[in-house]
């Protein structure tokens, strides 16, 4: 049955895009016009094209376009690809969606579905993206399954940054730009000739906000302040004509705010509780969020402030995160169809964040979150043309070695209250006998003690993995009209995981060794030894203990794709494709109460049918591109529930066996005038689940079938507009307008209305002047101008659902000159 839908999905996809062909042959010409829509190179299949010459799904922009557009951070990439977007989880780790395919996760250890590229040189984890984004030549962005030629963990697609290479003649620009919220950036940029044969190239980025753009619902405080530097450098070196050599070195460091939640609501295990702090019932029926500024925080004092054992989180709520990545390319010709390329890359990345998702001027949830990832990989490939054939194959080793930890302050979260209280007064019923006559109370703790406990605690998680893979791709040019594609890579994935949520400085000592002994004797028939001071708090009730958890995946995986591209004239193309991608398996670093919190799910494998058609039309001053795709998606990774008797809900992650996604993404750039270019581009999505009955947030068994993907609208759209004119002999005048929209999504399975994010749309646009000898550049810009109030996130912090907002209206100047 399954077959039969996927073939009968695959045949529509293909009449869809054959009834266009013959329409489109009769509106496309040979000749270029005055107003021909300039094409743009890409490498998407790791060798130079033209972007419409490739068969398949790619959007790709100029660094020119995306200043015009003020894209500084890879979020604002949505605005001009809507089938990508960006949401954020509650230890502030982005999580990237392309055609409804992403990873809900909070760790910063986990890996994308969406690669992202520096370069060629893969940024697997998207925390190393969360740098400033600058002196850029283009950025592709290609859709679907890229598995045979960029590897692992881009099912959904991937985004290849291409920054600005070394150039033989000497240029330089600098700018300046000021806006609300007492920002000033300082962006900078030099290259050119060191000595014969070697080029070089330094470019800045400096973003500082010192006005926070979030303020305390309770007090006069705000969140928001932006603080970042990003610094790349940049050599060619061509020692002879066969031979050359580009090495990169790239810092970035991060000290700005983390985004404040906004309580909206009780989850269900603690909506209506007694062990709800005092005052939040009232704080959140009286501040429902209507604007993005509206949030709050616990108040320095009680943060700071340590209780009993339960030390307290001193310092701002700040990031202090940095990175260092180092590439060195080789690349050597033997032959004019004869190349060797070799791609050494090393990545490193250190976060210390101080962050609070509580939503409420509570201490719901406090954390402190550190860690570093160490990342080497290192690619080898041959690529060349025999005849008709154009080949690459190559091998591909990667090893990460990765700490994922924080510390969590829960002194108000109502679970936490509840287990301290009921430990105190006790609950015959439920076996659980008063604090002064409970038998696993050997250490004597009072209920002072107790009730100063389970405020702290650390979760800590040590990583290393390793990939291995070799991949062969060749095309073969039938005839004029006809070439044909074949790819396939065999990869290997091994992952060491060993971790466990440890007591801090002797808090958790009388809750875990009083009230979990007590349930894990009465649920288990366990008797676990006490833990000490510094210990591991989660049990496995198979060896009836506390301890550190371990875990190993091995798995392999074949990615491939075969393609048919038809170009009848040199304007139009026609292609199909068939292809599968794999996501590596992962582990998850969970608050973890049971030792099943934390193991791995295995790899996700997506096969993607597609069928699309690329057409420059009325002497090339249209190009129109659709595709219609149909993903088969196997074992998805996906953040959920288990049942506990004790925390009625834990959260894990899960595979879902079978799922489905398709629908139609395209994009049309028109020339209107020789002033005036139109991009629209969208996407219609359809996401659904297969068969999954699930454990939802009250510990309830759920069907989830033919329930949409988190965060997939089933429409995603924008419309951008660029205009550039001249003024004087000397002066020139440019413009830019964007507005993106999504229709309305679900941060949950279960469909709950407190999940649910309305449609929205935001207006971002720039108007300046500059001289017509591109010395410089005067311009005002503005993002969100409409002011709109809208949350690309919401989360559950397992006391309250809290949004994630975007941010409000930004504008402000920018003036640059170059050399």
């Amino acid at each position: 049955m399954r077959t039969t839908h996927t073939l009968r999905a695959v045949l529509a996809l293909g009449a869809s895009i054959s009834a266009l062909v013959t329409a489109t042959a009769a509106l496309a010409a040979e000749t270029e016009g005055e107003n021909t829509i300039e094409a743009i190179v890409v490498t998407a299949q790791r060798r130079e094209e033209t972007a419409n010459t490739i068969g398949m799904a790619i959007q790709a922009f100029s660094g020119d376009t995306l200043d015009q557009l003020h894209v500084n951070d890879v979020k604002d990439l949505s605005s001009v690809v809507p089938s990508f977007s960006v949401s954020q989880s509650y230890q502030g780790i982005p999580t990237y969606t392309l055609r409804g395919i992403g990873f809900n996760t909070i760790n910063m250890s986990a890996t994308s579905t969406v690669g992202t590229y520096v370069d060629e040189v893969a940024y697997a984890y998207p925390i190393m993206n969360t740098g400033p984004v600058y002196d850029l030549d283009r950025v592709e962005v290609l859709k679907g399954p890229q598995g045979t030629l960029y590897g692992r963990n881009t099912t959904a697609g991937l985004i290849d940054f291409v920054t600005g290479k070394p150039t033989e003649d000497f240029r330089a620009q600098g700018t300046v730009e000021v806006g609300n919220n007492r920002t000033v950036n300082v962006e900078g940029m030099v290259s050119g000739p060191i000595a014969e044969r070697v080029q070089g190239r330094f470019a800045f980025r400096k973003e500082n906000s010192w006005d926070g753009w979030q303020k305390s619902n309770t007090r006069n405080e705000t969140l928001g302040r932006v603080n970042k530097l990003g610094l790349r450098g940049s050599l060619a070196f061509q020692p002879t004509d066969a031979l050359s050599i580009d090495a990169a070195l790239t810092y970035w460091q991060d000290k700005s705010d983390p985004l404040a939640a906004q309580a909206i609501a009780f989850n269900p295990a603690t909506t209506g509780s007694p062990f709800n702090a005092p005052g939040v019932a009232a704080y959140v029926a009286s501040h429902q969020p209507t604007d993005g500024d509206q949030a709050d925080w616990e108040p320095y004092n009680q943060r700071a402030a340590d209780v009993g054992t339960g030390l307290g989180l001193a310092g701002p709520l700040a990031n202090d995160n940095s990175f260092v990545g180092a590439k060195l390319r080789v690349g050597y010709e033997f032959s004019d169809s004869l190349r060797m390329v070799s791609l050494t890359s090393y990545n490193k990345l250190e976060r210390d964040a101080l962050f609070d998702w509580s939503g409420a001027p509570f201490e719901i949830l406090v954390q402190r979150g550190y860690g570093e990832i160490k990342s080497f990989a290192e690619e080898l490939h041959f690529e060349g043309e025999a005849g008709q054939l154009s080949w690459l194959a190559g091998l591909y080793y990667g090893k990460d070695k990765i700490l994922d930890a924080d510390r969590t302050m829960l002194g108000d979260h109502a679970l936490a209250n509840q287990v301290t209280t009921l430990s105190i007064i006790g609950v015959p019923a439920l076996g659980l006998p008063p604090l002064g006559l409970n038998p696993f109370n050997t250490a004597g703790y009072s209920a002072l003690e107790m009730s100063q406990a389970f405020r702290t605690y650390s979760d800590i998680a040590n990583f290393e993995t390793e990939t291995k893979s070799v991949f062969v791709n060749a095309d073969w040019k039938v005839n004029d009209a006809l070439k044909l594609t074949a790819a396939i890579r065999y990869t290997q994935d091994t992952q060491d995981y060993a971790g466990c949520s440890r007591d801090f400085n002797g808090n958790m000592l009388p809750n875990v060794n009083v009230f979990n002994r007590t349930f894990y004797f009465g649920v288990y028939g366990a008797t676990p030894a006490p833990i000490t001071k510094g210990a591991c708090v989660t049990f496995s009730p198979p060896a009836k203990s506390f301890g550190i958890v371990t875990s190993n995946l091995d798995e392999e995986n074949v990615s491939w794709r075969l393609a048919v591209n038809y170009q009848p004239t040199s304007s139009v193309l026609v292609y199909g494709s068939i292809s599968r991608g794999a996501k590596a398996g992962s582990t998850p670093v969970n608050a973890a109460n049971i030792a099943s919190q934390n193991a791995p799910a295995k790899q996700e494998l997506l096969t993607a049918y597609e069928v699309g058609l690329k057409a420059g039309l009325f002497e090339r001053r249209v190009q129109a591109n659709v595709a219609a795709f149909y993903y088969d998606y196997e074992d998805k990774q996906i953040s959920t529930y288990f049942k506990d008797p004790i925390y009625t809900a834990l959260a894990r992650l899960q595979n879902i066996p079978t799922s489905e996604a398709y629908g139609v993404d395209g994009d049309v750039t028109w020339r209107a005038t020789s002033n005036l270019t139109v991009i629209a581009a969208g996407t219609a999505l359809h996401t659904e689940i297969k068969g999954y009955t699930g454990i939802n947030a009250a510990g309830l068994a759920a069907s989830y079938d033919g329930k949409p993907f988190l965060y997939s609208p089933k429409f995603q759209g924008s419309l951008t507009a660029l205009y550039k004119r001249d003024l004087t002999e000397n002066l020139g005048l440019q413009a830019a307008l964007n507005l993106r929209h999504q229709s309305k999504s679900h941060a949950d399975l279960e469909g709950d209305p407190r999940f649910a994010i309305p449609s929205y749309s935001l207006l971002n646009g720039s108007i300046g002047i500059h001289s017509l000898d591109d010395k410089w550049e005067l311009s005002l810009w503005g993002r969100n101008l409409a002011d709109k109030y809208y949350y690309p996130a919401i989360s559950n912090n397992s006391n309250l659902i809290v949004r994630f907002p975007g941010q409000t209206r930004t504008f402000g100047a920018s003036f640059t000159v170059k050399y």
